[in-house]
């Protein structure tokens, strides 16, 4: 009966009940003596109580059981997931990884917790100031078991297969081109369709939010009405041989059992959401003169620090548009950054890199490590006749920036097997056309 339905805005306040229980919202209050139809009330907070009103995030449940009634939480084995950052020495070299390799079900059944996979990362969730990547690769669905993050926010990028995402608000598919963020604590779990595979952005100690725009003016990037929040549904439902909560807390994963399932929210309202947004929504900024405009003009979302401009994390897409720059080579220009740069590909063929990056692959290049055109690309675009052009169609590349010195895991260096050794040859055929007599 039920159909997959969204409330849209950006942060929004949105008040939502499962139709099935008209009326389950209290009316005037938050926490009445007695909630209708005997709910109890809870709150999920996702700032402190004091923050000023516009970063003051809390939404109230209205559920069967209180999400207290659970056993106690024991460790679980982990797998690839980590945030020991000092597993391996430091690799300050380009890197590359050949797409990320999926396990066939049935011989190695894997879902999105057990496929969770730590490429990079920087800073530690007890101190509230880090970023991770994740690479999640899975082959079936979670069943009757549900995961919600202690730590920090999950921004999910799927590449291959599409995940159907329960979570105490409710329900949201998300696929290949869309992305979803489940803020800190909120419990979810995903089903799949198959072979899966995807990229996670974690941040502690602060939330995404939309980029100012600054002289751009009031319109632009990402609009705020194109972000979209599940609508309240609940199932009341008993596990009689135990319902698996997991937690990710500290680094570690830990579980507990209950009998009931989780996702009993009949009704809920407030600020604290997760969401979803298509990227194919975005608004693309672009420079038609001459030169480029900096790629933060393509920024999504971003996690803020406490200094002014500097993020915590950004999520950067490079979508289909058009380039007309004169007199000016339109690829990326060769760089080096005080930011750390992790870039994946959903769909299609990256403009810099034509070959060797792959959709479900990724790259990094860390703080201060140069990058840039491959060799081809480089004498391409030097000859080639600027006319307007289509740029980057059916391709979605996207970037996770930070302002953090990146440590790739052993796994991403070493048991993976995905790393491209070749990478630095990409650019050992650039040659020198310095002519002393040719202005």
């Amino acid at each position: 009966w039920f159909i997959l339905q969204y409330m849209s805005g950006f942060g929004n306040e949105h008040a939502s009940e499962d139709p099935r229980c008209p009326g389950a919202l209290p009316e005037g209050q938050n926490n009445p003596q007695v909630c209708p139809y005997g709910l109890y009330a809870e709150q999920l907070s996702g700032s402190a109580f004091t923050c000023p009103r516009p970063t003051n995030k809390r939404s109230w449940l209205y559920r069967i059981l209180p999400s207290v009634c659970h056993k106690p939480f024991k460790p679980l084995e982990e797998g690839h997931l980590t945030h020991d950052w000092d597993e391996i020495e430091p690799d300050p070299n380009q890197l590359r990884w050949k797409p990320f390799e999926i396990p066939k079900a049935p011989q190695n059944k894997m879902d999105f917790v057990s496929g969770l996979h730590t490429l990079c990362g920087a800073g530690e969730p007890r101190g509230r100031n880090g970023i991770a990547v994740h690479i999640f690769v899975c082959n079936t669905s979670m069943i009757d078991r549900c995961l919600y993050n202690s730590d920090g926010d999950f921004l999910i990028v799927p590449q291959q297969g599409k995940l159907l995402i329960t979570t105490e608000f409710g329900k949201m598919l998300v696929e290949p081109n869309e992305i979803c963020v489940i803020q800190q604590g909120m419990r979810f779990s995903v089903e799949v369709f198959g072979e899966t595979r995807g990229y996670i952005l974690e941040v502690y100690g602060a939330h995404f939010e939309l980029p100012d725009l600054g002289p751009i003016g009031a319109n632009g990037l990402a609009n705020p009405r194109d972000f979209l929040v599940p609508v309240a549904w609940y199932e009341d439902r008993q596990v009689p041989g135990g319902y698996t909560v997991i937690s990710k807390y500290q680094g570690k994963l830990f579980a507990a059992q209950q009998d009931h399932s989780p996702f009993n929210v009949v009704a809920w309202h407030g600020n604290y959401t997760p969401y979803k947004y298509h990227l194919e929504k975005f608004m693309v900024i672009n420079a038609v003169a001459f030169d480029h405009a900096d790629p933060s003009i393509f920024t999504v979302l971003t996690a803020k620090t406490t200094r002014a401009g500097v993020a915590l994390a950004d999520f950067v897409i490079f979508p289909p548009r058009w380039g007309v720059a004169n007199n000016t080579f339109r690829p990326p220009y060769y760089h080096r950054n005080c930011m750390s740069e992790f870039m994946g590909l959903i769909k299609g063929h990256y403009e810099a890199k034509e070959e060797g990056f792959q959709p479900g692959g990724g790259s990094l290049h860390s703080m201060m490590t140069p990058h840039g055109p491959d060799a081809d690309c480089f004498e391409k675009a030097s000859k080639a006749k600027l006319e307007p052009e289509r740029v980057a169609d059916g391709t979605m590349a996207f970037m996770f920036e930070s302002s953090l010195s990146l440590a790739v895991t052993k796994w991403g260096l070493q048991t993976s097997n995905r790393l491209d050794k070749n990478y630095y040859k990409c650019w050992e055929p650039l040659k020198s056309h310095f002519n002393p007599k040719c202005k």
